[in-house]
């Protein structure tokens, strides 16, 4: 049975067919948030600690982290900044620094630099996923001998020179190209996690069945693990936690084993906020006197001012256990706890944990 190994200094995470899924939590990635972004390049990494431990609290099982960020206002000072060879390598060991500072999960180092590859393998701690090689010459000639380096499991993405593929036939036979060249540096197939690349629903009306197709012959006919960026289903449509939701039980029953996901329900701010405390003022709806805003988002359906476990991470436990990956429960069970019920009964007694 494939079994794909990922460690940190002290803890584990294995992927594989018969173990509950593996959620690589998304939110270290400066691509699209201008706010860390700017943070990052003025040395600020206050925030990548906090989505670190938020995305562990919510069940993340392995962190990537990403270091393609830019640096407009040091380009000014220094045009060396304009060079992504330049900036990520130390990015990337800084980033990689901070998190294990705080956080002991496993760690994914995501970058298409491989100068900042290099320097994520060197700062980690443990066996690290390698996120990723695609089956380009040029990319399967400098990372695979990274990933024989420094004996890691590595993210194979299903596109080569010619590019994306919207044949799905085109889509497997990269992926298994890039498995027997891996078997040519000495990589065993259990270390390639494959992306078959999930394309829009919204703008391919066959992307999920080509996606479930692809899982079942990835498991079937090379026996590796999967792993896609799970939002990518649902870009460009309405209420995308529902299509979300509803792909990844449907992925995981036919053979995806991961997914690189954002596990944290964002907290509502501030605006949002006063916006529906106008609301309901406006409708003439009057409120006990000293409500907190957690009680007020509760009341109203707003969600919580608190970073907590997505949808997606409930739609994910409920499949585990359905799937047999959660024996007797326990995860769903604790999962569905009120905060504070496991600290014990009366008398204050502590419960035994399932």
């Amino acid at each position: 049975m494939t079994r794909t190994i990922i460690e940190s200094q002290t803890k584990t995470t294995v992927m594989g067919f018969d173990q509950p899924f593996c959620v690589i939590g998304e939110r270290i990635n400066p691509t699209g948030r201008k706010i860390l972004n700017a943070e990052l390049e003025a040395g600020d990494f206050s925030r990548v600690e906090t989505d670190a431990l938020a995305q562990v609290a919510a069940g993340a099982n392995v962190l990537d982290i990403n270091s393609g960020a830019v640096f407009s206002n040091k380009m000014a000072e220094d045009p060396r900044y304009a060079d992504n060879n330049f900036v990520e390598p130390d990015l990337m060991r800084q980033l990689v620094e901070k998190v294990q500072a705080v956080t002991d999960c496993p760690l994914c180092i995501d970058s298409s630099v491989p100068g900042a590859l290099e320097a994520g393998l060197e700062a980690a701690k443990g066996r690290p996923l390698l996120n990723s090689v695609t089956g380009e010459e040029e990319r399967l000639e400098i990372v695979l001998p990274l990933v024989k380096k420094y004996n890691v499991p590595v993210v194979a993405i299903s596109n080569d020179d010619t590019g994306i593929s919207e044949d799905p036939d085109v889509r497997f036979a990269v992926a298994k190209k890039i498995v027997e060249r891996a078997a040519d540096f000495g990589i065993p197939a259990h270390d390639i996690v494959v992306d078959p690349l999930v394309m829009p629903i919204g703008a391919m009306g066959t992307a999920g069945l080509q996606v479930f197709e692809l899982n079942n012959r990835l498991r079937n006919e090379l026996g590796v693990n999967t792993t896609c960026g799970a939002s990518n289903i649902s870009f460009g449509l309405p209420n995308r936690h529902g299509i979300n939701n509803a792909f990844l039980p449907m992925a995981m029953a036919t053979g995806m084993t991961s997914a690189i996901m954002n596990p944290v329900a964002l907290p509502v701010g501030p605006k949002k906020l006063a916006e529906k405390k106008a609301e309901v003022e406006a409708a003439g709806i009057v409120l006990p006197e000293g409500m907190d805003d957690e009680t007020f988002c509760k009341m109203f359906g707003l969600g919580s001012t608190k970073p907590r476990p997505g949808k997606e991470m409930e739609a994910i436990r409920a499949a585990n256990f359905l799937t047999n990956n959660d024996e007797g429960g326990a995860n769903w069970i604790q999962f569905n706890k009120a905060p504070g019920e496991a600290a014990g009964g009366r008398g204050g007694r502590r419960r035994r944990r399932a």
